[in-house]
């Protein structure tokens, strides 16, 4: 399960693709299980690709800024550098039910 424990912040990380489309594609398997790992660990709210397909959006959840940069090392996008990533911090005041800490 997902959510916003309380005090920690929300990281919007947005990717953008450095390579044309057709050498990002044999990195998405890998991409995907660093997706899941991440939902299992409760590190991730939501992703998904842009539209147009030019990158992708995750949500994260974190106490420090330092926390989410070294997780996005993990990434095989950014281990093969396919993607350029631009991290936006914020403090959430207020959530959806679902996504508040118990």
């Amino acid at each position: 399960m997902s959510y916003i424990p309380k005090g920690a912040n929300v990281f919007v990380i947005d990717l953008h693709y450095v390579v044309p489309i057709h050498e990002v594609e044999p990195h998405i398997p890998g991409h995907m299980q660093f997706l899941e790992d991440n939902y299992a660990n409760g590190r991730f709210l939501a992703s998904g690709a842009k539209v147009p397909r030019t990158g992708g959006v995750i949500l994260a959840v974190g106490r420090e800024r330092s926390e989410v940069e070294e997780l996005i090392k993990a990434d095989p996008f950014h281990e093969f550098g396919i993607a350029s990533y631009t991290i936006t911090e914020f403090a959430p005041r207020m959530a959806a039910e679902g996504l508040k800490a118990d």
